[in-house]
């Protein structure tokens, strides 16, 4: 598998004083609980801007020490990294080009004084013009970043005709705002609401028992909020179990999914269950959209389901009535099923992350089926749709670097 080295998750942690002193992963827990509709790659891109602010650096260099550092810390505490990782990599190379558009043009490389149009520290200057440029066009990018949303959901619900029947899963934000849209229509530019019916997956739904909400631990259960709004707003909505996806087929005339990650070649990351949803719309010669924000645009190239850069338990074998894969009471693998010998891609002993309040390692959790994700191959996608068009699986690695580049 051919990826970027800022993806694999890393074997140390870069420590540094100011690193230290503010809690990048609590500030990006606390984000998200406080906004349910942040996405983890906004979330972690916002915490990186308030850790860039509350921490006076006087040089460039040490302002990217510590924004690498500060997003090493918070790929190491998040089991699956791939959107987050997504935005915080592209928000470092934003903020890096925005370092190099601020240097003198000049070919003689004439050293410019310290209260230059561009920000550039020569020799003396001052830097605090600098770090100030760095957090007004942080904290743009993250306006931006929230706003793709909508523009998404101006494109998307274009796709979506009279008397359509939809079919989606998960808890895309996206996807639940494409859909919104469609619903609500637009009375500012003409366009009207679109009558359509949506049938939802709904994972570990009983068949026949639609009004489950939650799942036996009494979490709210993903896309329990967009059943809800779509209802609202006058849509007749049918929740099923994963089972009855094929059995749905012959009611569907397309599919929309979200997604964690889009890659290189075209095809996405999501959540587990996606991948069957492509191949069956495929087989049915239903079109297979994906709607997916372009800070999700990860270089990154896998080549099968279990090329992944991150761990995952859902196939685990086991023998004997009580023989267990994993103890638990400790949550340690046992048995059969020794660290490295899952399906998933699987990590180094060593890697691990950092107890924050006791200063100690402790390894990762591998994601269970509930939390696992399938890469679904760019031949089974019809169109990708983003905030700034539609895009055909293939273009996909131009996009990359006209972001990247």
């Amino acid at each position: 598998m051919a990826e970027s080295g800022s993806l694999a998750r890393p074997t140390s942690l870069p420590s540094t004083p100011s690193a230290r002193s503010f809690d990048i992963v609590a500030t990006y827990h606390s984000l998200l609980a406080h906004d349910p509709e942040l996405t983890m790659p906004v979330a972690a891109i916002e915490a990186l801007v308030l850790c860039l602010s509350s921490h006076p650096s006087t040089t460039i260099s040490e302002t990217l020490d510590l924004l690498h550092a500060a997003t090493q810390s918070l790929k190491a505490h998040v089991p699956n990294p791939i959107s987050l990782s997504a935005g915080t990599d592209l928000f470092q190379r934003y903020l890096v080009t925005q370092l190099h558009q601020s240097r003198p043009g000049s070919a003689g490389g004439a050293r410019p004084s310290s209260s230059s149009s561009g920000g550039y520290l020569g020799l003396g200057g001052d830097f605090n013009a600098v770090r100030q440029h760095l957090l007004s066009n942080g904290r743009l990018f993250v306006e931006r970043a929230k706003a793709s949303r909508q523009r998404i959901a101006s494109f998307g619900r274009h796709f979506i005709r009279d008397g359509s029947t939809v079919l989606t899963n998960g808890g895309s934000r996206v996807v639940g705002a494409v859909l919104r849209s469609a619903a609500e229509g637009d009375k500012g530019s003409g366009v009207a609401p679109v009558r359509f019916r949506v049938v939802y997956v709904m994972g570990g739904t009983p068949a026949g028992e639609e009004e489950v909400q939650e799942t036996s631990d009494g979490v709210e259960m993903e896309g329990t909020r967009t059943v809800k709004a779509l209802r609202t707003l006058g849509v007749p909505v049918a929740t099923i179990p994963e089972s009855a996806v094929a059995y749905a087929l012959g009611k569907v005339d397309m599919m929309i999914v979200g997604a964690e990650g889009v890659v290189e070649n075209g095809g996405i990351i999501s959540r587990l269950g996606t991948y069957q949803m492509g191949m069956l719309a495929k087989a049915a010669g239903k079109p297979f959209y994906v709607v997916v924000e372009s800070h999700k645009f990860v270089r990154l190239y896998p080549l099968s389901q279990y090329d992944l850069p991150i761990e995952q338990r859902v196939i685990e074998f086991k023998v004997g009535k009580d023989e267990k894969v994993e103890d638990e009471a400790s949550g340690q693998p046992q048995g059969l099923a020794a660290a490295g010998e899952d399906e998933g891609v699987v990590m180094d002993p060593a890697e691990s992350t950092i107890d924050s309040k006791a200063g100690k390692s402790s390894p990762l959790k591998a994601n269970s089926p509930k939390d696992a994700v399938d890469f679904t191959p760019p031949d089974l996608i019809s169109g990708i749709i983003t905030e700034s068009g539609v895009l055909t699986p293939s273009a996909v690695s131009e996009e990359l670097i006209k972001i990247w580049f």
